[in-house]
């Protein structure tokens, strides 16, 4: 979805978008197809504005070589994300982790003799995946919660997205999703807003991660079921194919993979076996 950004009067060459889409691809693997230099061009003019520059080509020469280039890359990170989430986003996916690959993995789980789940919400954005896997798995298990040894990782390419995340704080909006007594059980009424609960807020934790960082990837290890959902829209099929593979080897055998319901891994991978919820799909490793 295009933000409603004023134009600034900058205009962006093509010279300059070619520039500054092949830089931002080889530092995130977030490709802008040539139909999205409008798009592209509305985002940065944000971080133009931030330096007073008058063209895009020295802000790519900031990025490229200046001193503070890491920093700004962080900036430009939160400027060319997408942000856009909610609780329970996706109800027959949610229903299908609940019911599914949940009890699924944890009799796999009881049968070694081991009692932990590991789970990882993968761009995870501001943070309401994350939680809702929380609150779902404190459903599910009920009185043996606290039997478990849970950990639900949460991971995005935004710092500001993880920022609000950590705050744990939701507008009632981002709860529309959400029944009634979930609300009452797993959130804190605080001046009209809405803060998940210190026990499910402990399950979760936060970390800036970027999926090119192969060194980085190849240490999210024993995965039990990843979510990835709306994430591979973002990136072309030579990055998708490159993020999937990982992801394949973050998981641990027997787990799940979700994705974006209008997503596919068709044309990227068959090492995943392709699982058929109840209004949704998944994917295994055998």
């Amino acid at each position: 979805m295009e933000p409603a950004v004023q134009s600034s009067g900058i205009t962006m060459t093509n010279e300059q978008f070619l520039q500054l889409r092949d830089f931002i691809y080889e530092k995130s693997g977030i490709y802008f197809a040539d139909s999205k230099k409008s798009l592209l061009e509305n985002r940065l003019t944000f971080r133009l504005k931030a330096y007073n520059f008058t063209d895009y080509e020295k802000y790519y020469y900031l990025l490229k070589y200046d001193p503070q280039a890491a920093k700004e890359l962080r900036a430009l990170y939160d400027t060319i994300t997408t942000n856009e989430t909610s609780f329970f986003r996706s109800p027959p996916q949610i229903e299908a982790f609940a019911e599914k690959a949940l009890p699924d993995v944890m009799a796999r789980r009881e049968k070694a003799g081991e009692k932990t789940l590991r789970l990882w919400s993968a761009g995870c954005s501001t943070g309401e995946e994350a939680y809702t896997l929380g609150i779902v798995l404190k459903e599910v298990l009920k009185d043996s919660f606290r039997e478990w040894d849970i950990k639900i990782y949460a991971s995005d390419i935004s710092e500001k997205a993880l920022r609000s995340a950590k705050l744990a704080t939701y507008s009632e909006y981002a709860l529309r999703g959400v029944p009634a007594e979930i609300r009452q059980k797993y959130f804190k009424s605080e001046n009209s807003q809405f803060v998940v609960t210190d026990e499910i807020r402990a399950l979760v934790e936060l970390q800036f991660l970027n999926f090119m960082d192969s060194a980085r990837m190849q240490l999210m290890k024993g995965f039990d079921i990843i979510f990835c959902r709306n994430v591979l829209i973002y990136f072309d099929d030579a990055a998708r194919k490159k993020i999937v593979s990982h992801l394949y080897d973050n998981i641990n055998p027997g787990g799940y993979l979700f994705i974006g319901h209008s997503e596919s891994l068709h044309n990227i991978t068959r090492a995943f076996k392709l699982v058929h919820f109840p209004g949704a799909l998944g994917y295994k490793k055998e």
